[in-house]
């Protein structure tokens, strides 16, 4: 079978059409430090499909990939949700010197024509972007409240506040100060939260409150890329980014500047909710953008009783992470104090024996041990990305 651009990938049985969905489908496996597909990177082998039971032949650049169990889980969760796949085997291998250093060409190729930036930020750190197809449903409070419960566990979080225009982070972590520069470095204001830190960029911090932004186009991705590139983001384990609601400007500009970074959508339970935000996961895997996992805010509300509402209708995030075969990371409640705790700067998930945040604590914990764990500097794509940016910014 002929594939675009000679693609060697070895294939059998059938049918055709089956076989070519799987491969489409393996673009959108992304390996989250290379910031590409699987298929475009070479690593898919080989497809073999018989009675809708698939075989994908993965390589890795090395046996012991700390990315090993997360590219298994994303390869099954996305060719199970094809209609036609009955099951998914995985058959990892190692790959040649000579495929290493063609996969090492072809990331630096590609790092060079998406017009990737150089910034501080860790090479090991996993940079999770907060993503909604529409405004309205939580997706600020929902980044403020994971970057104190990844805090709370002792790590360092950054978190940058992309919604240039309806900026919110600063009040709902409460956070009142300007913005400093060391060394030509712009230096985030840090917050300590337990054993851990929040170091936080926004808008806020050099515009007030009630201040419109009337910025568009080029100049919303130029304030995005100087929060990226001309912030000490040094030391952080997760960088958080509270992205604006759709699929605009920003969003695009994100994918090209910052391809390892991954999206987490957040949407609520409601059928018109979950069509929206599929919007916003279409685009982070037509930009070869890993979807990591989908949260559902205000699921059912539970009243004093212990008696569930499912006022907004339920099901929601369950029915948008199928359908984008990726994982959904856990339900947050209506719950009143998760809107008072933002508006007074108090976090709820710092309320270590609320119900809510021990919720939060849940998803932290899911992030950190399953979705978006932090890899081995000595892992195989870290070290590869690592070589590949030390080359480009001699280059420039």
């Amino acid at each position: 079978m002929n594939f675009p651009e000679g693609l060697p990938i070895e294939t059998t049985g059938g049918p055709n059409d089956l076989i070519m969905a799987v491969i489409e489908t393996l673009r959108g496996v992304i390996d989250p430090e290379l910031g590409e597909n699987v298929v475009d990177l070479n690593m898919v082998e080989r497809v073999d499909v018989l009675n809708g039971n698939v075989t994908v032949g993965i390589l890795l650049t090395t046996a012991k990939c700390p990315l090993r169990s997360q590219i298994k889980k994303d390869v099954q969760g996305m060719l199970l949700a094809l209609e036609e796949v009955k099951s998914v085997e995985i058959v990892m291998s190692e790959m040649s010197a000579i495929q290493k250093a063609s996969l090492m060409d072809l990331v630096r190729k590609k790092a060079q024509d998406k017009d990737a930036i150089i910034s501080t930020i860790p090479i090991n750190a996993r940079v999770l972007a907060i993503s909604s197809g529409k405004g309205g449903v939580g997706k600020s409070s929902i980044t403020a409240n994971l970057a104190v419960a990844l805090a709370k566990r002792g790590l360092s979080v950054g978190v940058l506040d992309a919604d240039i225009w309806g900026f919110s982070i600063p009040r709902l972590l409460g956070i009142n100060e300007s913005l400093k520069v060391a060394d030509k470095k712009i230096v985030p204001i840090k917050k300590p939260v337990g054993d851990g830190s929040i170091s936080v960029v926004s808008m806020g911090f050099l515009a007030e409150e009630e201040s419109a932004v009337m910025w568009r186009g080029l100049i919303l991705n130029r304030a995005v890329q100087h929060f990226l590139e001309d912030v000490d983001w040094s030391g952080i384990n997760y960088l958080l980014i509270d992205m604006p609601p759709g699929t605009g400007d920003i969003q695009m500009g994100l994918a090209r500047m910052l391809p390892r970074s991954e999206v987490i959508i957040v949407t609520t339970p409601p059928y018109a909710a979950q069509a929206v935000a599929a919007r916003a996961g279409e685009m982070a895997k037509k930009s070869h953008i890993r979807v990591a996992g989908v949260i559902e805010n205000m699921s059912k509300f539970v009243c004093d009783h212990g008696v569930e509402y499912a006022l907004f209708g339920s099901g929601g995030g369950e029915r948008l992470a199928k359908s984008l075969g990726v994982p959904l990371i856990g339900e947050v409640p209506l719950d009143p104090s998760l809107p008072l705790g933002g508006d007074i700067g108090v976090p709820v998930a710092l309320e270590n024996e609320s119900n809510l945040s021990k919720v939060f604590d849940t998803l932290g914990e899911k992030i950190v041990t399953q979705i978006a764990p932090i890899p081995d500097l000595e892992g195989c794509s870290v070290r590869m990305l690592n070589l590949v940016e030390e080359a480009i910014a001699r280059e420039n």
